[in-house]
This record gives structure tokens, C-alpha cells and sequence, in this order.
């Protein structure tokens, strides 16, 4: 039964998946346009993040929505297909649940977000404009 369940999500996965990618693609927000100076200072701390993230997972869809929208080039690392990433979640989250976002304090110590409304809150309160 837990095989014919699986199976019947991956094919879901996989029909439903391009058209997920395209409305994705077709609804891209606006990026936030910052002073040069202003979004070299984010770029800068964006280096401490991690998104770890399916592509066709709609809480992660939700999450790149809005790196976009405060135009955050945080890295996204692929846990579906990518085995050292899905590695790196477990080890460091505890759990394969994306999206999640790994932040890397200036002493290399790391914290795990694993929530879309939380993450979108964190990137909201601390890239946020006025």
C-alpha cells in the first residue's frame, strides 16, 4: 500500500510539477531596487544563508517568490536531487522537511528555519524596505 501511495505521488509530482514551474515563472514579482551600496551590504549577508528546497515544492515556491521580491540572492541548494544536501538537512535540521533555511552566524555557527511563513517573516523583518 505504501508503495502504490508513493507512486501515485510521484506521478502527481511529475504532472503537476512543469505547470507549478511555469505559473512560478509567469507570476515573478518585482525585485526591490536598493542603492548600489545598499545591495552589496545585502548580497554581503545573503552569503550566510541556505535555502534548502524542492523546486516544485509549493512552500518552497512561496519562499523564492519572495527572495525575488526583496531581491535576495541567497543560494538554493536542491534536497530532492542533491544527496550531500539532503544529507546536510537531516544531519543539520533533523528532518528532510523543506523549505529550510540555513543561517550561518559571523562565529560559524548555524540555525535552522523550517517553516515557509517563518522563513518569509525572518527574510521580511530583516531584508525588508519601508
Amino acid at each position: 500500500m505504501k508503495t502504490i501511495i508513493r507512486a501515485f505521488f510521484r506521478t502527481l509530482r511529475a504532472v503537476l510539477g512543469p505547470f507549478m514551474l511555469l505559473k512560478e515563472r509567469l507570476t515573478q514579482p518585482r525585485g526591490v531596487v536598493r542603492e548600489p551600496a545598499l545591495q552589496t551590504t545585502v548580497n554581503l549577508q545573503c552569503q550566510n544563508l541556505a535555502l534548502y528546497q524542492f523546486n516544485t515544492c509549493p512552500f518552497c515556491i512561496k519562499v523564492r517568490q519572495e527572495m525575488r521580491r526583496l531581491s535576495l540572492p541567497i543560494e538554493q541548494r536542491d534536497a530532492q536531487h542533491n544527496a550531500a544536501h539532503r544529507a546536510e538537512l537531516q544531519q543539520g535540521s533533523g528532518a528532510t522537511q523543506v523549505p529550510c533555511l540555513k543561517i550561518t552566524d559571523a562565529g560559524g555557527h548555524s540555525q535552522w528555519l523550517a517553516d515557509s511563513n517563518a522563513i518569509v517573516a525572518y527574510l521580511r523583518g530583516r531584508f525588508g524596505v519601508a
